[in-house]
């Protein structure tokens, strides 16, 4: 049963294959034989019984989503277990996982793959299992550090303005980065895009550049219009924006790349002004998430969701994993509990702490830690760089992609966040909802999911120790056991209502009662 929903096992076949000769010689007996009463054939069949399926990934590289012999399916005893998942909590509906199409990712997709390198790369990324399966995705609304220059959608000449926004265009995107989400959105209409600005037009700024500054206050309106154009003009181009920010890391002002400061009263001002009262028009309804910066500061989106004109336009909290902990997104959520959680941006990269790895630290700590505080989707930074960590004007040169794409050759190899958000999102479907688990062994981190089209549950351990860990594993009637490898992550599926059925369907095909009969000429016990 290595793929989903099953297939007949050796031993069901066989069985099958022996009723029929047995039926065929009953017909065919000499018709001479003396007629006695025919016993019943009662098959007896060897079907496989209940089973989870595992994939698993070392942190030393060895195994990378690898499937593994599936587990046999006990009965729950009642006794102990070290990890319980319990089906009737429930908690977030999740949306999905993904990451970021940055200028530099698309560049990279159009021009160092060829067109059926292209068309498989996509496939796999954005295709359903066995592909990545990632149904989100971050658009920068303008040139970010992952860009090959600087830019916004409205530039004009030193000393220029532009309120009426006659000059907006997204003429820098038209080579790469629009075929490539177009081509992305063809394998999954159902991809969810979230975009961010990095720097409004220098125009509108203080600093009169895309580098450093503030918005101007003269310009808020303006600004509002100028991302609800891009909303616009990217839908003309068959691109839904499903989800917008209003700037990225507003609480932080870059010296080598476009950004700009954003203040708390600023943003609340922008969206209970003017682009929440614009969004709130249109349909489908664009969602507006607030922050889009790290952990480490909740009191920003705490503060602009206390203005009762802001907060009432506002979908979600969108956060940043380099400082401080998932744990601020439920202090946000506890405080507003109907406001969506989002984790925007994420990366890996060559420094010191990954050098044994990442993919522990990806898994436990942004995924795992992500979804047990209330995140809805997950994504990661670049989908693709270049072996150089490029190309990039500025900012992290360190970076790395979830893919690296071989500038020289177009080869790709397939990085540790690769295999650590494959293990959520080839399994946890969108529109699953995350279920009650607990373990009380320490070291091993877990949540759990009921997916919504076939049942299934979805579990995932991280063991963070440096030797094997056994588990035991309950939900509801069942059980099952497992000897956990040192510091891996695995995914057990489980239960899938559709994988029943068709074996209720072939049984009910194949195998179906019929009384005891005298005749000699025809097979009792079995028919089609």
């Amino acid at each position: 049963m290595g793929e989903r929903g099953g297939m007949l096992t050796w031993t069901a076949v066989s069985s099958i294959a022996l009723i029929s000769v047995l039926a065929l010689a009953a017909v065919y007996l000499p018709r001479h034989t003396p007629p006695t009463p025919e016993p019943r054939i009662t098959p007896t069949i060897h079907l496989p019984g209940p089973a989870v399926e595992l994939w698993l990934s070392t942190q030393d590289r060895r195994l990378r989503l690898a499937q593994q012999p599936d587990i046999e399916l006990g009965t729950n005893d009642g006794s102990p277990a070290d990890v319980v998942v319990d089906t009737h909590k429930t908690y977030q509906p999740i949306v999905g996982f993904g990451a970021a199409l940055t200028d530099s990712s698309a560049w990279l997709i159009q021009n160092k793959l060829g067109a059926v390198q292209r068309y498989a790369l996509l496939h796999e990324l954005f295709g359903p299992p066995p592909g990545l399966n990632l149904n989100m995705t971050r658009l920068t609304i303008g040139a970010s550090d992952f860009s090959l220059r600087q830019y916004t959608l409205d530039d004009l000449p030193f000393g220029q303005v532009d309120p009426g926004l006659q000059h907006f265009n997204v003429a820098a995107n038209l080579r790469d980065l629009i075929p490539t989400v177009r081509e992305a959105l063809a394998i999954n209409p159902q991809l969810q895009i979230i975009a961010s600005p990095w720097s409004a037009p220098a125009w509108m700024k203080t600093s009169a550049n895309l580098i450093g500054g503030a918005l101007l206050e003269t310009y808020e309106s303006t600004y509002a219009q100028y991302l609800v154009k891009y909303v616009d003009v990217y839908r003309s181009y068959g691109i839904p924006i499903f989800a917008l920010t209003v700037q990225n890391e507003p609480g932080f002002i870059p010296v080598t790349y476009p950004g700009m400061e954003l203040p708390a009263d600023q943003r609340a001002r922008i969206i209970a002004q003017y682009l929440g009262p614009a969004l709130a028009r249109h349909k489908p309804r664009t969602r507006i998430l607030d922050w889009d910066h790290n952990w480490d500061e909740p009191e920003q989106p705490l503060s602009v969701q206390a203005d009762p004109a802001a907060e009432r336009y506002i979908d979600g909290i969108a956060w940043h994993c380099y400082r401080g902990s998932p744990a601020a997104q439920t202090e946000v959520h506890r405080a507003y509990p109907r406001k969506d959680v989002y984790i925007t941006e994420c990366s890996g990269g060559d420094w010191e702490s990954s050098r044994n790895g990442e993919l522990l630290w990806f898994a436990r700590d942004l995924l795992l830690g992500g979804l047990r505080n209330w995140a809805r989707g997950i994504v990661y930074w670049n989908l693709a760089l270049d072996e150089h960590h490029g190309p990039h004007f500025g900012g992290c040169d360190t970076c790395k992609g979830m893919v690296t794409i071989n500038s020289q050759t177009g080869a790709v190899s397939r990085n540790d966040y690769y295999y650590a958000f494959a293990h959520f999102s080839r399994f946890v479907l969108p529109g699953a909802v995350r279920v009650g688990s607990s373990t009380t062994i320490k070291g091993l981190a877990n949540v759990a999911f009921r997916n919504a089209d076939d049942g299934s549950i979805v579990l995932v351990l991280v063991n963070s120790k440096e030797e094997p860990q056994k588990v035991s594993v309950t939900q509801g009637k069942n059980r099952f056991d497992y000897t956990l490898p040192p510091q891996s992550v695995a995914t057990f599926v489980w239960g899938a209502k559709q994988q029943e059925s068709v074996w209720r369907r072939l049984l009910e095909y194949t195998f179906r009662e019929t009384p005891p009969t005298t005749s000699t000429n025809k097979a009792g016990g079995v028919r089609k």
